[in-house]
């Protein structure tokens, strides 16, 4: 597996991170940047809590279907440096982008939804379960599993949308998306982990 792009994925949030947590601190101490992160404010431990509890139950229900349609087997294997980017860089990258700029705000909540539900159907597309490319051509499939990948993806997209705009959030921090992804993502690895689907470190 080609190992640039988790390298790539992960200085990439670690600059972003850096920027997102000094704007966060900058809210905390009652002195928030005018440019700053999407997201950068506070928000209660319980909110960060539900949130991932929430992803563990999106995450069982996904293994449990797998399962019941005989299709766990099709699992991609991954190395230890793509679960390392997808647990500690995806998360931050992916909600700082998808939960924090790609929303609509301020047109009411039925605008609101109607953009999380089509933000969230880019985002499933975006994951290569109905697709793959090899660097020279693009392949198309439509089987059970990736059909079924792709829609497990779509609901915990609309899940992270939610942690963001529920109740128990009213600063709209980003804070509970990104634990709530890291918490799904490491939950993936230990699966895979498990199941055999872990191969080599690079």
């Amino acid at each position: 597996m080609d190992h640039l792009f988790p390298l790539l994925l992960i200085g990439a949030a670690v600059w972003v991170a850096h920027g997102w947590v000094s704007d966060y601190r900058a809210a905390l101490a009652g002195r928030p940047n005018d440019t700053s992160f999407p997201g950068a404010t506070p928000v209660s431990e319980l909110a960060v809590a539900l949130a991932s509890v929430g992803a563990l139950f999106i995450l069982a229900a996904e293994t449990s279907g797998e399962h019941a349609l005989g299709v766990s087997a099709e699992q991609s294997k991954i190395t230890v440096l793509f679960a390392l980017s997808s647990i500690c860089a995806a998360p931050v990258i992916e909600e700082v982008v998808f939960r924090g700029y790609l929303v609509i705000e301020n047109r009411g909540r039925l605008v609101l939804w109607a953009g999380v539900v089509g933000v969230s159907l880019l985002f499933a597309l975006l994951h290569p379960f109905l697709w793959t490319w090899n660097g020279q051509a693009l392949t198309l499939h439509f089987g059970a599993k990736a059909w079924f990948s792709t829609a497990m993806v779509f609901v915990v997209s609309l899940w992270f949308y939610s942690v963001r705009f529920f109740r128990l959030n009213p600063q709209r921090s980003l804070l509970p998306c990104f634990v709530a992804h890291a918490t799904k993502n490491l939950g993936v690895f230990a699966i895979k982990y498990v199941e055999g689907f872990v191969g080599g470190w690079w």
